[in-house]
C-alpha cells in the first residue's frame, strides 16, 4: 500500500479513480449496441435451435446410442473448466496476499459466474426432457455422479455470486454517493438498494473483510470439487481414453490453462475499450503470463501422463484409440491442440515481449480455442470405441458429428457467457474501486465522504 495522503490529495485521486473505473458503466455508444445487438441475435438463434429440439427431441442431433455424450458435454466441461479461475485468482492469489491479483479478481469472478451458470444451462440442453430436471433432486441417488455434478455447480455458483456482490457494496455505495449525472437515474436506485445503506464504518469493513475471507476460504474446496467431480463422471467408467485415476487433477490443472488465457482476453478488451492501461498494467499481464506459463507446464506434465503410461502398456482398447488420436482421424485436432494449445504458447511466453498486452491476449485466444477442441478430443473418440460389437446398426451410428441444431445451441452458449459478462461490465465496475483507492493511499474516511 502506498504512503496516505492528505485529505485534498485523496479526495482529487478518489475522484479520478471512480471517473476512470465508472467509465464502463457510462460509456454508451454505436458499438455497445452493435454489440448487445449480436449476442442478443446469436442466443436467440440458438434459443430457436432448442425450442426445435424440445419439440422433436435428441434425434435432431448428431447424438446416438453409441456416441450418447457429444459437443453439449463437450461445452459443459469446458465451461465448468474456466469458472474455476474465478477460485484461483480471487481466492488463492488473495489469501497469500499476491498484491498483483488485486485488481484482476473482478474480473475472474465475471469469468466464474458466466462459466458456472452456462455449465448448469448446458447441462439442461442436453436432457431430451428438461421438463424433468426436477426429477434430479426429487429422486435422485447419491450413488450418482450427477447428483454430486449438480450439488457442486450450484453451490459454486451461490458462492461465486456472493465473492463477487460482497466487495462489490462500497463501491455501490461510493457511486451511490459520488456518482455523476451521466449514470442513468435508473441504475443510480438499483446501486443504492445493493449497498444496503452502506455508510463506510469500520464495523462494516471488518464484516466485509470477514465474509470475503470465509467465502475466500469456502470456495477453495467447493472449486476443486467441481472439476473433479465432473472428471469422476469420465473416469468412473471402464472406456479406453477414460480409464484413468489421474483425471481429477488433469481436469483441475486443464481448468486453470483455459481460466486464465479468458481472464487475459477479458483484461485486455476492458484495457483497451475502457481506457483502463493505468489499472491494468503491463505488469499485470506480465504476470498473467509467467501464471500461464506454470499452469501450461502443469497441464502439459499431465498430458505425457494420460498417453505415456498407456502407450507403454499399448492394451488392444487402448492401443485403438491412441492411434486413434496420434494418427487416426483426431490426429489433425489433436495435434493442432497440444502444439497451439500447450507446447508453442509456453514457449513464447518464456520471452518477456509475448507476455505484453496484446502479444499475450493473442496466445491466450489460441490456447482458449484449443482448450474447447480439448474438451471435444476427451469426449468423443472414447465414445466412438466402445468395448462391445457394434453389430447391425446404420453407419452413422458409429461415428459423431455434430448438427447444425447442436451447433447452434453451443453458439447460444457463448453468445450467453458474454452476454453475462457484458451486463456484469455495464452495471458495475470492473476492478474494485475502494480496494484499489485504499492501495494508493486514499484513507477508509474520505471513501465514505459524499461527493461536495
Amino acid at each position: 500500500m502506498e504512503k496516505t495522503k492528505s485529505p485534498e490529495e485523496s479526495r482529487k485521486l478518489l475522484d479520478k479513480i471512480t471517473f476512470d473505473l465508472t467509465r464502463s458503466i457510462v460509456k454508451r455508444d454505436e458499438l455497445t449496441h452493435f454489440w448487445y445487438f449480436i449476442l442478443i441475435m446469436f442466443a436467440g438463434v440458438g434459443l430457436w435451435g432448442w425450442g426445435i429440439q424440445i419439440r422433436d427431441g435428441l434425434g435432431v442431433t448428431g447424438m446416438r446410442d453409441y456416441v450418447s455424450w457429444g459437443m453439449y458435454i463437450a461445452n459443459f466441461v469446458f465451461f465448468v473448466a474456466i469458472s474455476l479461475i474465478g477460485f484461483l485468482i480471487s481466492s488463492s492469489l488473495h489469501l497469500l496476499k499476491i498484491k498483483w491479483s488485486h485488481p484482476i479478481s473482478r474480473v475472474a469472478e465475471q469469468v466464474a459466474i458466466a462459466g458456472v451458470a452456462l455449465a448448469g444451462i448446458i447441462i439442461v440442453n442436453d436432457m431430451g426432457r428438461p421438463d424433468r430436471f426436477l426429477n434430479v433432486f426429487l429422486h435422485g441417488r447419491f450413488a450418482s455422479p450427477i447428483i454430486w455434478d449438480v450439488t457442486v455447480v450450484t453451490t459454486y455458483l451461490t458462492i461465486s455470486v456472493l465473492l463477487y456482490y460482497i466487495p462489490l457494496i462500497p463501491d455501490l455505495a461510493l457511486i451511490r454517493d459520488r456518482g455523476g449525472d451521466d449514470i442513468p437515474k435508473w441504475k443510480m436506485q438499483v446501486y443504492k438498494i445493493l449497498a444496503l445503506g452502506w455508510n463506510g464504518n469500520a464495523e462494516q469493513y471488518k464484516l466485509v473483510y470477514h465474509a470475503m475471507r470465509v467465502l475466500m476460504i469456502l470456495i477453495i474446496p467447493v472449486g476443486l470439487s467441481i472439476h473433479t467431480v465432473t472428471s469422476w463422471l469420465f473416469a468412473a467408467t471402464l472406456r479406453s481414453g477414460w480409464d484413468t485415476t489421474i483425471f481429477g487433477p488433469y481436469f483441475v490443472a486443464g481448468a486453470f490453462v483455459a481460466g486464465a488465457a479468458a481472464v487475459v482476453i477479458l483484461m485486455y478488451a476492458y484495457r483497451v475499450r475502457y481506457k483502463l492501461g493505468e489499472y491494468f498494467e503491463n505488469l499485470h499481464f506480465d504476470y498473467m503470463g509467467k501464471l500461464l506459463v506454470f499452469v501450461c507446464l502443469v497441464y502439459l506434465y499431465f498430458n505425457i501422463n494420460e498417453f505415456w503410461v498407456p502407450a507403454y502398456k499399448m492394451k488392444t482398447a487402448e492401443g485403438i484409440h491412441l492411434r486413434n488420436l496420434f494418427v487416426g482421424s483426431f490426429a489433425p485436432m489433436f495435434w493442432w491442440t497440444q502444439m497451439t494449445g500447450l507446447i508453442i504458447p509456453i514457449f513464447l511466453m518464456l520471452f518477456k515481449f509475448f507476455r505484453k498486452p496484446l502479444p499475450l491476449a493473442i496466445i491466450s485466444v489460441f490456447i482458449l480455442i484449443a482448450s474447447w477442441l480439448k474438451r471435444y478430443i476427451i469426449v468423443i473418440p472414447t465414445l466412438e470405441h466402445p468395448f462391445l460389437p457394434v453389430q447391425n446398426v446404420p453407419e452413422h451410428f458409429k461415428h459423431y458429428s455434430p448438427t447444425s441444431i447442436e451447433i447452434m445451441i453451443t453458439i447460444f452458449s457463448f453468445a450467453a457467457a458474454l452476454l453475462i459478462i457484458t451486463v456484469l461490465a455495464k452495471m458495475f465496475p470492473v476492478i474494485t474501486i475502494w480496494e484499489y483507492a485504499e492501495e494508493k493511499g486514499v484513507n477508509k474516511e474520505i471513501l465514505s465522504e459524499p461527493k461536495k
